[in-house]
């Protein structure tokens, strides 16, 4: 995993601070949206035709290592 996420970058100068894919403007975060919102990878790289399968899969390993690290509060389904 270490190697995906050296895939991504913190630098105060860009986006203000918020971690990218190296080399873009691309947040992980906007990556994580379309992933979550239905867009498919193939949709995603036609897209931003500078991203790489591997770009996708670093900001994936990103997102998982950011959970390990905080917890959001998500309200629970009540069950009828």
């Amino acid at each position: 995993m270490n190697a995906l996420l050296d895939r991504i970058s913190i630098d105060p100068a860009i986006c203000g601070g918020k971690p990218c894919i190296k080399g873009t403007r691309l947040w992980v975060a906007l990556i994580l949206d379309f992933l979550a919102d239905g867009m498919t990878e193939v949709e995603l790289l036609s897209e931003y035709p500078q991203l790489a399968h591997l770009d996708v899969m670093a900001a994936i390993a990103y997102g998982a290592e950011m959970s390990r690290e905080r917890i959001l509060p998500v309200p629970l389904e009540r069950v009828a």
